[in-house]
């Protein structure tokens, strides 16, 4: 009788102490995050800031792949790219950057794998994506308008690019691909506050600052054109703090440039 109640005692504190989630619900490794927290202003940056940024690379990459028909023609690898940056951004929350790392090296193989999967199946016309017309072209358009005009602003006396906006460049960069006929005018602008010759040099290192970058992410430079315009044309009248941010900023237009006919230019940062 001893040992049946040995045996029984710590069956009974173990199930005591288990926890388990409602039928369905899965455990703490099955939630599902879709994004970082932002890092404050006043937050020192370390070794993980990288990774997240190469994590934002990684989502948007895939976001682009999504548009351009993957998860039509390859379902199953989107669920599972799906997956793996949601592991990553727990590696991340969890201080666990090794991990993220190596996930996130595995997760851009796979997605380069992917792209080249994509690109071969349309090219043979294995897989046909409805709506490759001219409404999904005037679409992309304004998507890559949308992703260049927003968080595009500057910090005081500084012609650095914020991440957000480095990102967002990432992916404009990648959607232009498809878009060959488009050239970019991107104009620097600066606030009220110093000497008209001293914003307009400002206002064009910034410029120049993101045609830099969307070289690097892969814009032939011949696309890109710089122009600067200090402080002479604000988004907003006033000194305020909040009103000099916002005037901080580079616009960037997209001009199509076809074989005949009129030229059509979408005019950013109005």
């Amino acid at each position: 009788m001893k040992k049946l109640l040995t045996l029984i005692l710590p069956i009974v504190v173990l199930s005591g102490c288990s926890m388990f989630p409602d039928h369905g619900q899965g455990g703490m490794g099955e939630h599902h995050y879709s994004s970082l927290p932002p890092v404050l202003p006043d937050q020192p940056l370390g070794p993980e800031h990288g990774l997240r940024f190469e994590w934002e690379l990684a989502a948007r990459h895939l976001d682009i792949l999504v548009l351009e028909g993957a998860e039509l023609c390859f379902p199953a690898s989107v669920v599972q790219a799906r997956k793996m940056q949601d592991r990553i951004v727990r590696e991340l929350l969890g201080g666990l950057e090794f991990d993220a790392a190596n996930d996130i090296i595995i997760q851009r193989e796979a997605l380069e794998r992917l792209e080249k999967q994509l690109d071969a199946v349309k090219d043979s016309r294995a897989c046909v994506i409805p709506g490759q017309n001219e409404n999904a072209t005037r679409e992309l358009v304004a998507k890559i308008y949308g992703l260049l005009n927003a968080d595009n602003q500057f910090a005081f006396n500084s012609p650095e690019v914020n991440p957000k906006y480095m990102g967002h460049l990432a992916e404009a960069s990648h959607l232009l691909r498809d878009l060959p006929q488009y050239h970019l005018k991107v104009t620097g602008h600066a606030d009220s506050v110093g000497n008209t010759a001293a914003n307009k040099t400002l206002s064009l290192a910034r410029a120049k600052q993101v045609k830099r970058y969307l070289q690097i992410f892969g814009v032939v430079p011949s696309r890109i054109t710089v122009a600067a315009v200090g402080s002479s044309d604000p988004l907003f009248e006033g000194n305020e703090p909040e009103v000099r941010l916002v005037n901080r900023r580079v616009s960037v237009e997209l001009v199509e440039v076809p074989g005949l006919g009129q030229t059509e230019i979408l005019k950013g940062g109005q």
